[in-house]
């Protein structure tokens, strides 16, 4: 299937884009933005099934919203992980109370969500598990930590994967339990100050925290199906959106170039012609991916591509601007937060972009063994 805009895609860009400079400028506090979107019908497109979303869109339009949004310069969404990775999944897993109960609040903008995977430990071996679910009653208890989980310090629910088999090992009795986070002393977020002087992810201890039977997704010991295919859903139409980002920031970067003078050097200049092709190149990549039928490796390859490019982005950044680099917008004082451009930003936040969402090495693993039928790697 070839993908490509029809004429009545670019009238519905037309429209997305007439309503983002209408209400973007006036947008408020994120979690009154996630409500506007929901307002507008913006959430939740494509959710054809039962009527749980708001427009009853395709694909390419999908792309067409995405695309625009991030062109916009938009709030960043905190709705994002229960509209993109969570319905997905309730939609092709889920029963149909699950359905009813958390997709129209997702929709509206009402219910925010994080995702409890990582582990310390565990790195991005998600069959190392060890958080552990015990049935009480109509009721799983839930004790263990995650790590690394975005916007548990603004979520309301968390789906937590977590070994409700007693006794297993590894990916064989694993469940994925949707777990209510205002539950005061059984569950305990840590923000995690990072190198940016930001506290984007979090720690979450669970202490006997209450789920319910019947917000287990797929099943009990269905866990470790259910959660890969969530991580199918982690990379699709979104991937668009991000290059879209991607491209201004390498915009900003090649204008700080020519001002700096460091376009002059000709291994600057090969560096952001690289930079410029290779963002093409994943672009097409994405979209021969999206508009093909389905591939093991595609998520893994899309991963590969944009973890180690946003990397050198960031070292360009840092060396168009010299010595001046170095030297932070405002003076530091050992009392209050340091601050940081947004080239500096950009150039340290960047390090974690091969190691979270998985690894690098995990993605090769990855297309080894399910793409290429290499050998499994031996499992402690």
């Amino acid at each position: 299937m070839e993908f490509g805009f029809t004429p009545g895609d670019e009238e519905f860009r037309a429209q997305a884009r007439e309503w983002l400079a209408e209400h973007v400028p006036a947008a408020g506090n994120r979690r009154e933005w996630e409500r506007t979107l929901g307002k507008a019908g913006w959430t939740g497109l494509g959710w054809s099934e039962g009527g749980y979303g708001n427009r009853p869109v395709g694909l390419t339009r999908q792309v067409v919203w995405a695309e625009e949004y991030a062109r916009s310069g938009a709030p960043a969404r905190c709705g994002h992980i229960g509209e993109n990775l969570l319905a997905p999944t309730l939609l092709a897993h889920g029963s149909t109370e699950q359905k009813s109960r958390f997709l129209p609040p997702i929709a509206a903008g009402d219910e925010l969500w994080c995702q409890g995977y990582s582990e310390p430990g565990a790195g991005s071996d998600l069959a190392g598990v060890r958080t552990v679910a015990v049935r009480d009653g109509d009721a799983y208890r839930i004790s263990g930590q995650k790590i690394w989980t975005s916007l548990a310090h603004e979520a309301d629910w968390c789906f937590v994967l977590a070994r409700t088999g007693a006794g297993s090992a590894r990916h064989h009795g694993l469940s994925l339990l949707l777990v209510p986070m205002d539950q005061p002393g059984r569950i305990d977020v840590r923000p995690i100050r990072q190198m940016t002087g930001t506290s984007d992810f979090n720690e979450v201890f669970f202490d006997g925290a209450h789920a319910r039977v019947e917000h287990v997704v797929g099943g009990e010991g269905d866990g470790w199906r259910v959660a890969m295919s969530l991580l199918g859903f982690e990379r699709g139409v979104s991937t668009l959106a991000q290059q879209i980002g991607f491209a201004a920031e390498l915009g900003r970067v090649v204008a700080a170039a020519v001002e700096t003078g460091a376009a002059e050097d000709p291994v600057v200049r090969e560096g952001l012609v690289r930079q410029w092709a290779e963002l093409r190149v994943m672009r097409w990549n994405a979209l021969r991916t999206l508009g093909g039928p389905a591939d093991t490796g595609a998520p893994s390859v899309a991963k590969l591509l944009w973890g180690r490019w946003h990397q050198r982005l960031g070292e360009l950044a840092v060396r168009v601007r010299g010595a001046g680099a170095a030297v932070g917008p405002a003076d530091w004082t050992p009392a209050a937060p340091y601050e940081l451009d947004a080239f500096q930003h950009l150039f340290l936040f960047s390090r974690a972009d091969t190691v979270y969402g998985g690894s690098d090495e995990i993605q090769r693993t990855i297309i080894a063994e399910r793409v290429l039928g290499l050998p499994r790697e031996p499992k402690g």
